[in-house]
C-alpha cells in the first residue's frame, strides 16, 4: 500500500497542517470510521493508509465528486482480500449515516462547515442512531460556541480538543462521545485549549480569545445580539501556560 505522504489518491501532496492534526487524534480502536465531507477524501485516504479502522467510509452528497474519488480509491487502493482495512463510498446526505447497518464502534468526523450546521448533523446523525457506539470529531470553521452548546445539550462527554492555527486561521477541533460516564464534560467555551504547554500554544490562545471577544463584541454593537452572557464568559478565561525555559 503505498504511503499517503508520498502519493496521496494519486497526488503528491502530504496533508495539510489541519488535517494532519485531526488525523493524529485517531487513536483508539475503531470498525468503522466515517469521512464526511473532509476535503475530497485525503483524511479517509491517510486514514485507509494506515488501517486505522476495520473499514473507512468516505461520505459526500455530490455524484460527481464520489465518482472521482471511487476511480481513484480503485486505483491507489484496491480492495484486497487479506487487508485488514477496507473503504466504502457513500453517496448521500451526511446527516442520514446508515450506522445501524454496521455493527461495532464507529467515529465520524465531520470538518469544513460552520458550526451551526454541524450541530444540526451532529444531532440528526446520534436521534437516529440512538443505540450505536459512536465517537465525533469535529472542526468547525466557525460558530464553535454554538456547536458546544448543541453537545452539551446532548449531553456528550469529551475526550480531547485541540486549539491551532493554519494560514493564520484559528480552529477548534473537539473529539466528543455519546458515552457520557467515562470522560470530562464539555465546556461551551472550552477548557483544554486554553492550558498551554508552550509559550507558542500560549500566544495562539491569547490571539484566538482576543479575536473571539472581538467577533462578540462587535456582534452586540452592530445587531445588538443578546451575546453579553458569551462576552463575559470568554472575558473570564485566564490562560494558562508552562513556565518558560531558559
Amino acid at each position: 500500500m503505498r504511503d499517503i505522504s508520498t502519493v496521496s489518491l494519486g497526488k503528491k501532496i502530504k496533508l495539510g497542517k489541519r488535517l494532519q492534526q485531526i488525523e493524529s487524534m485517531v487513536n483508539e480502536p475503531y470498525d468503522h470510521i466515517w469521512d464526511c465531507c473532509c476535503d475530497h477524501g485525503l483524511l479517509g485516504a491517510a486514514l485507509l493508509t494506515r488501517q486505522a479502522a476495520a473499514r473507512i467510509h468516505f461520505v459526500d452528497i455530490v455524484p460527481e465528486l464520489m465518482c472521482e474519488l471511487e476511480n481513484k480509491l480503485k486505483q491507489f487502493y484496491p480492495r484486497i482480500p487479506e487487508s485488514n482495512s477496507q473503504w466504502q463510498l457513500h453517496c448521500m446526505d451526511v446527516a442520514t449515516l446508515p450506522l445501524t447497518e454496521f455493527g461495532g464502534k464507529h467515529l465520524a468526523i465531520i470538518a469544513g462547515v460552520g458550526g451551526d450546521l454541524m450541530s444540526e448533523l451532529v444531532k440528526a446523525i446520534y436521534q437516529k442512531n440512538p443505540l450505536v457506539d459512536i465517537d465525533f470529531l469535529l472542526c468547525p470553521v466557525h460558530h464553535q460556541f454554538t456547536l458546544r452548546k448543541q453537545l452539551i445539550q446532548l449531553d456528550f462527554s469529551l475526550k480531547a480538543e485541540i486549539l491551532m492555527i493554519e494560514n493564520q486561521r484559528f480552529y477548534e477541533i473537539l473529539l466528543v462521545s455519546t458515552d457520557n460516564n467515562l470522560h470530562a464534560k464539555i465546556d461551551p467555551i472550552g477548557s483544554l485549549i486554553w492550558q498551554s504547554k508552550t509559550s507558542e500554544q500560549a500566544k495562539i490562545a491569547t490571539g484566538y480569545l482576543k479575536k473571539t471577544l472581538t467577533h462578540y463584541q462587535r456582534m452586540q454593537l452592530s445587531r445588538h445580539a443578546e451575546v453579553q452572557n458569551i462576552i463575559d464568559a470568554y472575558s473570564a478565561v485566564v490562560i494558562c501556560c508552562a513556565p518558560l525555559s531558559k
